[in-house]
């Protein structure tokens, strides 16, 4: 059987003794065919707002109220952090937020949770900017309406977005959506509605906007404009390089860490250089082959690929078998010595221990020493240098500083590791940094590719996003010595 749906009117309040009684008196009625419950929080008010809600809430309004004190101020985005989690820890199925001071109108309440209730959306936004002129109309004066008008400008350039304000406070949110976003971690000030608008944005959760009215009356404005718009604009370019994996900021950070990555084909990319690099009719062993995407591109040239790696998946493709394993246990499920390539595409970073693991497979080809092809992030490369100029080493989802990763190599380290685990070098060049995958397959991308590649002709070390290296393995002591014993007995026989 299924409960009534539970509706939870959140009133952040703050110096509202003289307006709180009225916004409350102004809940239409007809909410209470749902389970509409009211929650004031006084965000620690110098006047008597906690007193007028608890009189409110001796009277009979007609809805269950709860009213609360904080014991210090938290500010606007801390008010809303525990008025969200009240909601989601009392089961309520959608959360209005109303402002105490009447700015916002709690009649238009019913209109804005219908796209709520009918599943048509997971937050719902009381835009004063859909019907511009009203907000002059309403009172808004002109200075904040230009700001609002520039700011939200701004924001929807940086994010892609589509939004007619950024910055109205009447917000309502599905519960269940609210589950997905990591509020907590935002801004106590009054920036956290731009941080839940990005982090909604990365979640992919869907937004309606309602037109309401503007209101503004002789209520005591708590902002301090300029502040504000820096914050605004420092919140939102975080979040669009934490898209852009340039940047790791947690509270942008929606999920559990990527394992598996998309191909980067049709522009230069270590994904091209690879394929590439197949030797018609090879045999592959693919290392960290993941979903075998890129084994996949690979069998397209090769006899057969062998992917190798903890997550793999099965490609359903004839030429391509998979193989589960834990490449930290240094033990290889396949006898190397079959293959005429090995493959190792973004993987030597995430081992505990690469020089182990090349020692390993070095031993492991025996006698046959294929070629070895491996690609790894640059951590040279010049915006991480730029991170560090300005104390910032940041680890993220993905790119050079995936925080997945156990190793970081410049072209020097790499090489070395190679040299001293009985490799000799065939190859080395730069890779572009991905542009197309960051800003889709377009003229811009295509001038940003062709400019990097200018670029690390002048400096590979500098301007290399990743590390393409072909190499090849030196016969180990213990091979060296089977091919002198059975050259030997070969010379031998011929001798007599």
């Amino acid at each position: 059987m299924n409960h009534p749906t539970r509706i939870l009117i959140f009133i952040v309040a703050y110096n509202a003794e003289k307006t709180l009684k009225s916004v409350i008196s102004r809940i239409p009625v007809n909410l209470r065919e749902f389970d509409t419950e009211i929650l004031v929080i006084d965000d620690c008010s110098k006047d008597q707002t906690f007193q007028e809600g608890l009189q409110v809430e001796s009277r009979d309004s007609g809805f269950k109220m709860t009213v609360l004190r904080n014991p210090e101020n938290l500010g606007y985005g801390g008010n809303q952090k525990l008025g969200y989690r009240f909601a989601i820890e009392n089961q309520f199925d959608f959360v209005a937020l109303v402002h105490g001071d009447g700015q916002y109108a709690p009649e238009k309440l019913p209109e804005l949770l219908q796209p709520l209730i009918h599943g048509e959306a997971d937050v719902v936004f009381g835009s004063r900017m859909i019907n511009k002129k009203d907000a002059i109309k309403g009172g808004m004066p002109l200075y904040k309406w230009v700001g609002n008008q520039i700011l939200t400008t701004f924001q929807n350039f940086v994010l892609g977005s589509n939004l007619s304000e950024f910055h109205t406070g009447y917000r309502l949110y599905a519960i269940e959506g609210l589950k997905k976003i990591p509020f907590e971690r935002n801004a106590n000030d009054f920036h956290f509605d731009t941080d839940i608008i990005v982090q909604i944005h990365m979640a992919g959760l869907r937004v309606v906007e309602k037109p309401i009215p503007t209101f503004y009356g002789d209520e005591v404005c708590h902002v301090n404009g300029f502040k504000y718009a820096w914050d605004i604009c420092i919140s939102t370019i975080r979040g669009r390089l934490h898209l852009l994996n340039l940047f790791y900021d947690r509270k942008y950070d929606l999920g559990q860490p990527e394992f598996n990555y998309d191909l980067k084909l049709g522009f230069p990319s270590s994904h091209t250089a690879a394929i590439d690099a197949v030797k018609s009719e090879s045999r592959i062993l693919d290392i960290g082959c993941g979903q075998g995407l890129v084994a996949c591109k690979l069998s397209e040239k090769a006899a057969a690929v062998v992917g190798l790696d903890q997550y793999a998946m099965d490609p359903k493709n004839p030429k391509v078998q998979t193989i589960s394993c834990d490449l930290d246990s240094y033990q290889i499920p396949v006898d190397v010595s079959q293959f005429d390539q090995v493959f190792m595409l973004d993987i030597i970073e995430h081992l505990k221990d690469p020089e182990l693991f090349m020692e390993t497979l070095r031993a492991a080809a025996k006698t046959k020493r294929p070629e070895i092809i491996i690609t790894t992030a640059n951590v040279g490369f010049f915006s991480v240098r730029l991170m560090l100029l300005f104390g910032k080493f940041n680890y993220g989802r993905k790119g050079i500083l995936d925080r997945t990763h156990t190793r970081l190599f410049t072209f020097d380290s790499l090489i070395e590791l190679l040299r001293q685990t009985g490799y000799s070098i065939l190859e080395v060049k730069g890779i572009p940094a991905p542009f197309p995958k960051a800003l889709g397959k377009n003229i811009l991308s295509i001038i940003l590719i062709f400019l990097n590649e200018l670029l690390i002709k002048v400096s590979k070390g500098l301007f290399s996003y990743q590390i393409f290296i072909r190499a090849k393995s030196y016969p180990t002591v213990n091979q060296l010595l089977f091919e002198t014993v059975q050259s030997s007995s070969i010379f031998k026989s011929q001798i007599k």
